[in-house]
């Protein structure tokens, strides 16, 4: 008899998401990004952090103070990151994400054919910035939905013993 107590699809791929997420480096705030597509295959993953060859230890990661000293002119998101590094068409994909899209992401996502946005935290609900991602995934006919990681969790952990 098979088990019964495996992970669906949404906290399979989720879980994806959120181990990438702890890729960042960002001491505020880790997202992790994983688009899979109509097959059920990862297609694309992701995370925040500097560009490639942007050496992370001489740029700031605080978030307040003048916006040249700050990490937000630096940093990619999650999702273009995961767009970035997808390795075929992201037409008609869904995207998992930790955290709901800016709206710049918004932009990116809707552009490179995903139609689905599968995401954990809306903390930023309010801004204008997700407000307006709201509005271009509902014009553009991008679902989005939330989900509660309930009962899984992804924790690192080291093995005491030597091999």
């Amino acid at each position: 008899m098979k088990r019964e107590d495996y992970i669906t699809w949404d906290q399979y791929f989720m879980g994806v998401a959120k181990l990438s997420a702890m890729r960042s480096k960002d001491p505020i705030t880790q997202v992790g990004a994983c688009i899979v597509n109509d097959k059920r295959r990862i297609i694309g993953i992701g995370y925040n952090g500097f560009p490639r060859g942007v050496d992370d230890d001489h740029f700031p990661w605080e978030k307040d103070g003048d916006w040249l000293n700050s990490k937000y002119p630096y940093v990619v998101h999650a999702e273009p990151n995961a767009i970035l590094n997808a390795t075929v068409p992201l037409d008609d994909g869904t995207l998992y994400v930790t955290l709901f899209p800016c709206n710049d992401c918004a932009k990116l996502i809707i552009q490179s054919g995903i139609k689905q946005v599968v995401y954990l935290e809306d903390k930023y609900h309010e801004k204008e910035s997700f407000i307006a991602s709201r509005r271009m995934f509902e014009s553009a006919g991008v679902e989005s939905r939330q989900m509660k990681l309930e009962g899984i969790s992804i924790k690192h952990e080291t093995n005491s013993k030597e091999a």
